[in-house]
């Protein structure tokens, strides 16, 4: 019943957004150019998005003039949560991995969630072998979604600051020592790794992927720099154990546990910090199927997020007033796409009933054509300054690499946008998780290996033939 509700209140919270979008642009497009604040919406963005540059730049000089200071002593006790559903394949390398970690006060909880492979007994296999490592195998008949799996994880885990990874995560032995002194100040209630894909140069899509977790990466550095709405991206992601109890843990109803606990937090005024040195490695989706249904879970999940909370963040006496800021400007990336495809929509109306000559310049098509270049622009200057940035790319390499991802993004976000809007209007609200497909690369590893294997074998074949041949010939 409680899922019944908050889905009618963000489908009929989403039809008024968009209807009355629809008519601002139906009925104005015949006295004022809507395109000329579609521009302005996008000038603002960019305005924004330059001003978060340069708070970056001048954060980078002060921490150089004053190096903030490290407080050696702070040395929380962790619980490692590792959610896990279908994951043997790669659920032990990321445990070993983890217990590699060189931190005094952590400890490991794998919970399995009514897996239908041997995940479970995996699990208890690692749990048998390391002390640190907890298994938990949850009933089949427990509440679905991934953020049910990590509350009953919390009840169990002993840690003042809880770290999430998922089954595919791989870390660097630092890891925690470069995250945790973020965590201390008594405002802050999240700090958020660098996500980079470990495979991204396995095809198109893995390497698009890791430029968009790059970009991502200036722009969370940007929010962090400004004190804006920096969000949690679910692997990686350290908490504050009082934070957590402060919103009440995870929500159960949101099929984005990080992007929903984000905003939570926010809300009732803690900060949320984003660490670019402590990175955590995951494997890129591999087959475009399995890429549009986790994306299709981020966007549903995000837009569901805001509409859910929209409201309590303009009210809130605790969140910042530039997080509150940071937060509506990133609103801004859900509606110019609506907007955009309503613009064209309604003026390739204009044109068949009007009868304007689709060729000419006085064709007010033109304008909306122009202006989705210039947004296709804008991803292209973000992402190329990004790869140059952070991935170190040479000019020729980033202008490329830029442009795959620029038509890469455009082609996947826009379109699954209007199929996202449809789903919420007019079907049920589900919990699927939406799981990531993991272990595909070494799916692919071992077919390599078993091909290599196979010409091996009928290459010594072939070697035994001519030896046979020779001592024939011999005699």
């Amino acid at each position: 019943m409680e899922m019944y509700w908050y889905s009618m209140r963000e489908r009929l919270l989403l039809f008024l957004i968009l209807f009355g979008l629809g008519v601002f642009l139906y009925v104005f497009q015949n006295h004022v150019d809507t395109t000329k604040g579609f521009v302005i919406l996008c000038a603002c963005m960019v305005i924004y998005g330059l001003y978060s540059i340069a708070a970056t730049k001048y954060q980078k000089r002060k921490q150089k003039i004053h190096p903030p200071v490290i407080n050696e002593n702070y040395k929380p006790f962790v619980s490692v949560i590792i959610p896990a559903h279908n994951e043997e394949g790669v659920i032990t390398n990321t445990v070993e991995n983890i217990l590699k970690l060189d931190y005094p006060n952590f400890e490991i909880i794998v919970i399995d969630d009514r897996s239908s492979d041997n995940t479970a007994s995996v699990i208890k296999d690692l749990a048998d072998k390391y002390k640190q490592v907890i298994a938990m195998v949850r009933a089949k008949d427990a509440f679905p979604g991934k953020s049910a799996v990590l509350n009953d994880a919390l009840e169990v885990a002993k840690g003042e600051a809880i770290l999430v990874f998922d089954a595919d995560a791989t870390v660097e032995p630092d890891f925690l020592n470069k995250l945790i002194p973020n965590l201390e100040p008594s405002d802050v209630g999240a700090v958020q790794a660098r996500k980079i894909i470990r495979n991204k140069d396995a095809n198109i899509l893995t390497r698009c992927q890791n430029n968009e977790y790059t970009m991502d990466t200036q722009l969370q550095i940007g929010r962090d720099s400004i004190k804006g709405a920096v969000e949690l991206r679910g692997n990686g992601e350290l908490i504050k154990r009082k934070a957590l109890e402060d919103i009440g843990g995870w929500n159960n109803y949101t099929i984005t546990d990080d992007l929903d606990m984000s905003t939570r937090l926010h809300i009732k005024g803690w900060d949320i910090r984003f660490c670019p040195e402590a990175c955590v490695y995951e494997e890129g989706i591999v087959y475009l199927f399995p890429l549009f249904r986790q994306r299709r879970r981020w966007l549903e999940g995000t837009i569901r997020r805001y509409l859910e909370y929209s409201w309590q963040a303009m009210c809130s006496k605790k969140m910042s007033l530039r997080a509150q800021f940071d937060m509506a400007m990133y609103i801004t990336e859900f509606i110019m796409p609506m907007w955009f495809m309503m613009e064209v929509t309604f003026r390739l109306i204009k044109l068949f009933t009007d009868k304007i000559d689709p060729f000419s310049l006085h064709n007010t098509l033109w304008s909306s054509l122009i202006v989705s270049a210039v947004v296709g622009a804008g991803f292209f200057m973000t992402i190329r300054y990004s790869l140059r940035k952070y991935d170190n790319q040479p000019r020729k390499q980033a202008f490329i690499e830029a442009f795959e991802t620029t038509v890469y993004m455009l082609t996947i976000w826009f379109p699954m946008e209007i199929f996202i809007c449809g789903k919420i209007l007019f079907c049920k609200k589900d919990m699927n998780w939406g799981k990531t497909a993991h272990g595909l690369v070494m799916e692919e590893q071992n077919k390599i290996k078993e091909r290599i294997t196979k010409e091996l074998q009928a290459l010594q074949e072939k070697v035994k033939e001519v030896q046979n041949r020779l001592q024939e010939v011999l005699k």
